[in-house]
């Protein structure tokens, strides 16, 4: 190794770092800075990234922001799975495996079984059908068995969690769904569906439009009727053991937003929506 160093030698592979820091020194010459890190973000229970695939890094971004729940649209194309808001906007490449089951796959085996080290809590992966329900369950379906270590299994009554949760939103094949003993996803209902016969482990996650079920938009108090309409419907989806989610809440920085977002977390909403992976992140820091 000194040999090599007073060679001048330009890279030198090493195994010992710590021996080779101390040639350097010994021969005068300057140490490499250290180069730590970046501090691993906090998970944040109800960080939902809503069309996380729109960020610069999908995925990695929301996670580096502590989120613990991502949405994907997905259209299927000459049976590929490619992730877009519109068909218009496919490219080839941004498929549902190279964006998300992929690194999910490399960040569980790096992290011992875990999306973030040390926390047995699943990462939520919501997908979004765009196209058609049947054809597309089919290849998400296939998609998932190739990842049999990675994802939480449904039977018709019981949950087996593992490090990813993926849930069927939008153009979701109920039937085909509930038909299959053993799955590998769940199916996002809607608030009808809560209460009704089908368990948790067929539907894990009740999803709406908050515009369909409240007037409320974050301007002055909210209506003590509406506060209670939520408390009520986060209690009867908790009992059953179900989360919940909202769409469409008011997602511009400002005091609607805010209030809107304090209310959902008070009320113990499971994931709260939004586009603004750092606006979300200062927020639920703070009121934690």
């Amino acid at each position: 190794m000194r040999h090599l160093v007073r060679l001048g030698v330009d890279g030198l592979i090493t195994d010992h770092p710590d021996r080779l820091r101390a040639v350097l020194r010994e021969e005068g010459l300057r140490l490499p800075k250290v180069v730590k890190p970046p501090k691993q973000a906090r998970p944040l229970e109800q960080a939902h990234a809503h069309n996380d695939y729109e960020h610069d890094h999908p995925l990695l971004d929301a996670l580096d922001h502590g989120f613990t729940s991502v949405e994907a649209d997905v259209w299927l194309v000459d049976d590929e799975l490619l992730v877009a808001h519109d068909l218009a906007d496919v490219e080839p490449g941004r498929t549902l495996e190279s964006l998300y089951f992929s690194p999910l796959e490399a960040l569980t085996t790096m992290n011992d079984g875990s999306v973030y080290p040390g926390r047995e809590a699943p990462v939520q992966l919501l997908v979004d059908v765009k196209s058609q329900a049947a054809a597309t369950w089919r290849a998400i379906d296939q998609a998932l068995r190739n990842h049999p270590g990675l994802m939480t299994r449904f039977t018709p009554s019981a949950t087996a969690p593992d490090a990813v949760t993926a849930v069927i939103s939008g153009n979701r094949d109920l039937a085909a769904m509930t038909a299959q003993p053993d799955r590998r996803a769940g199916y996002d209902g809607r608030l009808p569906d809560l209460g009704g016969p089908l368990p948790a482990s067929v539907v894990p996650l009740v999803s709406d439009n908050w515009t369909k079920h409240f007037t409320w938009l974050g301007v002055g108090p909210m209506p003590e009727a509406e506060r209670t309409k939520l408390q009520q419907i986060v209690a009867t989806a908790h009992e059953r053991g179900q989360r919940i989610r909202f769409w469409a809440t008011p997602d511009v920085a400002g005091p609607a937003r805010t209030a809107i977002w304090s209310e959902l977390v008070e009320a113990g909403v499971d994931h709260v929506n939004t586009d603004d992976l750092p606006g979300l992140q200062r927020f639920l820091r703070r009121y934690r």
